[in-house]
């Protein structure tokens, strides 16, 4: 059975190997976990994941399979460097945004394979859209592992390197969009005098029923319309927002969120 080396122990890390120790039959065996800015943290997750928790993920690099790098884009140069002498055959992998397969190629040695999975925050509760591509000497048998990886966190779809690029927003960080609209209408809610507590509760349903509509086949366009009568309140609401630019300040958002992705920036 292939083992698994993380390098971080961050919130994605761990959402990705709770969902790989979760399954019935996990296709990872040992789980190796660094994380050298916070012991007390990998301390704790040793008490709750069977993994095994080591202080200098470069002892485990030469011996691991698959090695996950799950650390912030600005990191990956300084580990890219301590790991090129000590890959031939594995498998090296990053989470982070803006970090493709042909950067990990272009600091590491020639003929090591590459991959990249863009998961979302849903990862935690197994419910991400991760978007993943692969390097160019990805073996078959590598890309099943990459395919592991994706399904227990959730469901994937394979794209080109560039066009991840491009969507990371879109399946990545526009969820950070969402739950601000949500702040933003808890907010409104409790202005007409209910608590935090109710306004949490009708915010959500809300936004869980129309996503639960949109999962039944409806598309956005027909539901909008349903909720729209000709002249009515809704339309007004919406008058007022499009009135505002609302389809181009979430067309700017979603440009500064790949502008600073392609960056590597935090």
């Amino acid at each position: 059975m292939p083992s698994l080396l993380f390098i971080g122990a961050g919130r994605m890390a761990e959402a990705v190997f709770k969902g790989v120790l979760a399954k019935p039959n996990p296709a990872f065996s040992p789980v190796y976990v660094s994380n050298h800015t916070n012991k007390a943290h990998l301390d704790k997750l040793t008490d709750v994941y069977p993994i095994e928790a080591i202080s200098n993920w470069s002892e485990k690099a030469t011996e691991a399979d698959v090695i996950l790098i799950a650390a912030p884009p600005s990191a990956h140069p300084s580990i890219l460097e301590t790991l090129s002498p000590l890959v031939t055959n594995q498998l090296v992998l990053t989470v982070a945004a803006g970090i493709g397969p042909s950067d990990l190629e272009a600091q590491l040695p020639a003929g090591v394979a590459t991959a990249w999975i863009m998961p979302n925050t849903a990862a935690q509760a197994g419910a991400s859209i991760s978007l993943y591509t692969y390097g160019s000497h990805v073996t078959d048998t590598q890309k099943s592992y990459v395919e592991s990886l994706v399904a227990s966190i959730g469901t994937g779809a394979q794209l080109s390197e560039s066009l991840i690029h491009e969507l990371t927003a879109v399946t990545g960080s526009a969820p950070a969009f969402v739950y601000e609209f949500v702040i933003q209408l808890e907010s409104i809610a409790q202005s007409f005098g209910i608590d935090q507590s109710q306004a949490r509760n009708l915010v959500v349903q809300m936004l869980a029923g129309s996503a639960d509509m949109l999962k039944a086949g409806f598309t956005p366009t027909e539901l909008r319309d349903q909720v729209t009568t000709p002249g009515g309140a809704t339309e007004a609401g919406l008058k007022s927002l499009h009135a505002d630019d609302f389809s181009g300040s979430i067309a700017r958002g979603v440009q500064a969120v790949t502008d600073h992705a392609k960056a590597k920036s935090n």
